[in-house]
């Protein structure tokens, strides 16, 4: 099995999500006591989060760009970067670095593509939404992202930083977040991306009427399908 290097901590509960779902996905093909190799650098999201709020994007892609450098360094096979929002720098990330990058939006529109859906409805930070460096990639993909609303967008993201990037969950929320999800179904979105990585800690399947789509879930598949090709 190849090495999967994983850069997280952006947040740490989504970081917590992609080791136990990489481990619960390994044993259910493998059996036994068997368990992905990884290599795992969660870093502050603190720091992050403040060059986000200040819009330095440049100085949070030369951290991120080192990481990935340690990663290959420490004999990573490929990387997974386990955030959706950082995506955003995965071009400044993978700057010199020579092994490859699974990108999480490329999985997700493979997946959305082969279950025969067309304009998913996406929830996510707003910098996922409202920039374009995510939804192109679904565009490129053939497929026609349906957003939310300026209020919807707004409630989303506060949810996201203010809550689940600190392991909290509320029934408000989850409210909350389930009226945004039918809002995008009458939207005329014919699934729905959880697309960011703890949206999942509220959204299922149970509780949101168009199929959905877990990004985590998704990209941790495709990276034990690439940890085990030859």
């Amino acid at each position: 099995m190849k090495t999967i290097g994983v850069l997280g901590g952006m947040s740490a509960a989504s970081t917590q999500h992609y080791y136990a779902e990489l481990c619960r996905l390994t044993r259910a093909r493998l059996g036994g006591l068997h368990s992905p190799q990884l290599l795992i650098r969660s870093l502050d999201f603190a720091e992050i989060e403040v060059l986000q709020m200040r819009g330095d994007w440049e100085a949070a892609g030369e951290v991120l760009n080192q990481e990935a450098k340690s990663l290959e360094q420490g004999g990573a096979d490929f990387i997974i970067l386990a955030t959706n929002t950082m995506h955003k720098l995965a071009d400044q990330m993978m700057a010199g670095v020579y092994i490859p990058l699974l990108h999480i939006a490329d999985a997700t529109a493979s997946a959305i593509s082969a279950a025969g859906l067309r304009r998913p409805g996406l929830m996510a930070t707003a910098f996922t939404m409202e920039q374009d460096f995510y939804t192109d990639r679904l565009k490129q993909a053939g497929l026609t992202p349906v957003l939310p609303d300026d209020a919807d967008r707004a409630e989303t993201h506060r949810i996201i930083y203010e809550e689940l990037c600190k392991d909290i969950t509320t029934k408000e929320s989850e409210v909350a977040y389930v009226a945004i999800a039918a809002r995008l179904a009458d939207a005329g979105a014919d699934s729905l991306i959880l697309g960011c990585t703890e949206v999942g800690m509220l959204l299922n399947e149970a509780n949101v009427p168009v199929p959905v789509f877990d990004t985590t879930r998704i990209h941790c598949a495709a990276a034990l399908d690439q940890a085990m090709t030859s």
